[in-house]
C-alpha cells in the first residue's frame, strides 16, 4: 500500500476513493479499497490506496483523534509512504473540532510541519480564495451551511476557524503563489514554519499543482480534491502502474433510498423524486415517540420494490431546529440514525441487493451497521459519489453526502447500481 487515506465520515471517504481510483484521467489512478472502520487483518498485496472510513467528524475530539491516530497505525503497519486525512469540502467542524485537533495529533506523530490544508473540491462547486470557503458564488456561512444541524458553519475564512481549533497558528498560500508551480509552493509550505498550512484553489489545475508539491510529503489533508494529483507522483517514479478502472455489470435484486440529510441539495433530489416514485416521509416527531419504526419503513420499501421508493427524514431547517428544542439535538440524531441503520440491515438481511442512502451521518450509520468490510470502487455516479460494492454483502451501494448530486441523482443511482450507464 502505497497511499492511505483517514477519512472522517463513510460518504467522504467514498468521496476520496473515487477521487484516487480515477487520477488524473491521463496517467490512471491507484488501486483502492475502502475499509468501513480500521481493519482488523492486512490489506490484500494488489491493494496501492487505502480509505479508512470513520465516523469521527461529530464525536468527541478526543475520541476523534484516538480513532485517527490508530488508522494511521494500521495504514503505517501495511507499508503507506503518504497519507490523507480527508474532511468534507464544507470543512463540517465546531470552534472546538474536531479537524483541527486530528491535524494537529497526526502531523505531530508523523513529525512534519507545513502541512498543506485544502477542502477545495471544484467540480462540487467548492473553491477556496485568499482562505475563504466558497460554495459556487456564495461564501460558505451563506449556502446553507450555516443550518446544519450538527456542525454550523458560520465563517468562510478557514484560516480563522481552523485557529479556533489548534495552537501554534495557521498559515495561508494564496492562489498567486499556487500558480507560480509546485516548486514555489513547496518551498513557501516549508518558509511558513506553521505545523497547518491554508492553501487556495479554485479549479483543477490548482489542485494539480499542489498534488505535484505534495510529492513525498508524509501529510496531507483537505477534501477530496486534495487527492486529484497525488496518484500521479506514485505513477511517475514506477511505484504504481496506473489503474484505469474495471468493469461493473450491475446487481439484480430489491432496490431503496432512504434519505436523512437536510441539506437543501438533498430536500430538492427528494422533492424532484417524489413525482415519479413512491415516497415516505419520516416525521421525527412519529419516531421519537415510536409511532413509526422499522416495521412500518421496511414494509414500504419491500411493498414498492421495482420502483425506486425512498423513505426520508429530510426536513427544513426550522422542522430541525424545533424537533432538537423539544427532544435534544443528540437524542434526535441518534434516534434517526438507528432507525435508518436497523432498517437498512433489515433490507439487506430480507433479499435487498441495491441500496442508496442520503446524508454522511446517515451513511456512516448504516454501512457500521451493515458490517461491509471492504469495499470495491465502481462507476463513478455523480461528482464524489461512486458506486461501492460489497462481495461479504452481495450488494451495491451509494452513500452521498448530503450536499451532493445531481437533481435526479436517486432514479439515476438506482439504475446504475443495476448496471445501466449514467
Amino acid at each position: 500500500m502505497l497511499l492511505g487515506v483517514i477519512a472522517d465520515d463513510f460518504t467522504g471517504a467514498s468521496d476520496i476513493a473515487n477521487t484516487i481510483a480515477c487520477g488524473d484521467g491521463e496517467t490512471g489512478g491507484l488501486v483502492t479499497s475502502q475499509y468501513m472502520g480500521i481493519p482488523d487483518y492486512d490489506a490484500g498485496p494488489a491493494v496501492e490506496a487505502g480509505v479508512i472510513s470513520l465516523k469521527s467528524r461529530s464525536v468527541p475530539k478526543a475520541d476523534a483523534v484516538a480513532q485517527s491516530l490508530e488508522a494511521l497505525r494500521w495504514l503505517k503497519a501495511q507499508g503507506c509512504r503518504q497519507i490523507v486525512f480527508k474532511y468534507c469540502s464544507t470543512f463540517d467542524s465546531t470552534p472546538e473540532g474536531n479537524i483541527g485537533p486530528v491535524a494537529q495529533a497526526l502531523a505531530a506523530e508523523l513529525g512534519v510541519d507545513g502541512v498543506v490544508v485544502c477542502p477545495a473540491f471544484p467540480k462540487a462547486g467548492r473553491t477556496i480564495y485568499q482562505g475563504h470557503l466558497f460554495v459556487h458564488d456564495r461564501l460558505l456561512n451563506e449556502s446553507g451551511m450555516q443550518n446544519h444541524p450538527l456542525t454550523p458553519m458560520t465563517d468562510a475564512d478557514i484560516r480563522r476557524w481552523l485557529s479556533l481549533q489548534v495552537t501554534g497558528g495557521v498559515g495561508l498560500i494564496p492562489l498567486n503563489t499556487v500558480r507560480q508551480g509546485a516548486d514555489a509552493l513547496r518551498q513557501s509550505l516549508v518558509q511558513d514554519g506553521r505545523q497547518l498550512v491554508v492553501v487556495d484553489a479554485v479549479d483543477d489545475t490548482d489542485l494539480a499543482i499542489i498534488g505535484r508539491a505534495c510529492a513525498g510529503a508524509p501529510l496531507v489533508t483537505g477534501g477530496s480534491g486534495v487527492a486529484l494529483g497525488l496518484p500521479a507522483n506514485f505513477i511517475a517514479t514506477g511505484q504504481a502502474r496506473g489503474y484505469h478502472g474495471g468493469g461493473f455489470a450491475g446487481i439484480d435484486g430489491p432496490e431503496a433510498i432512504l434519505a436523512g440529510s437536510c441539506s437543501g441539495a438533498t430536500r430538492g433530489q427528494v422533492d424532484r423524486h417524489a413525482k415519479g416514485h413512491p415516497v415516505l416521509p419520516i416525521p421525527v416527531d412519529q419516531v421519537m415517540t415510536g409511532e413509526i419504526g422499522i416495521p412500518q419503513l421496511l414494509s414500504f420499501l419491500l411493498e414498492h420494490t421495482g420502483r425506486a421508493p425512498l423513505a426520508y427524514s429530510s426536513a427544513t431547517p426550522e422542522e430541525v431546529r424545533a424537533a432538537q428544542e423539544r427532544y435534544g439535538r443528540e437524542n434526535v440524531s441518534n434516534a434517526l440514525d438507528r432507525l435508518f441503520a436497523s432498517t437498512a440491515q433489515a433490507f439487506l438481511d430480507r433479499g435487498g441487493k441495491r441500496l442508496v442512502v442520503a446524508g454522511g451521518e446517515t451513511s456512516g450509520a448504516v454501512a457500521q451497521a451493515l458490517d461491509l468490510g471492504e469495499v470495491m470502487i465502481g462507476p463513478e455516479i455523480d461528482p464524489g459519489v461512486p458506486i461501492l460494492i460489497s462481495a461479504r454483502r452481495d450488494a451495491a451501494l451509494a452513500l452521498k453526502s448530503g450536499n451532493f448530486g445531481q437533481q435526479d441523482f436517486f432514479s439515476k443511482a438506482t439504475n446504475m447500481l443495476a448496471g445501466a450507464r449514467a
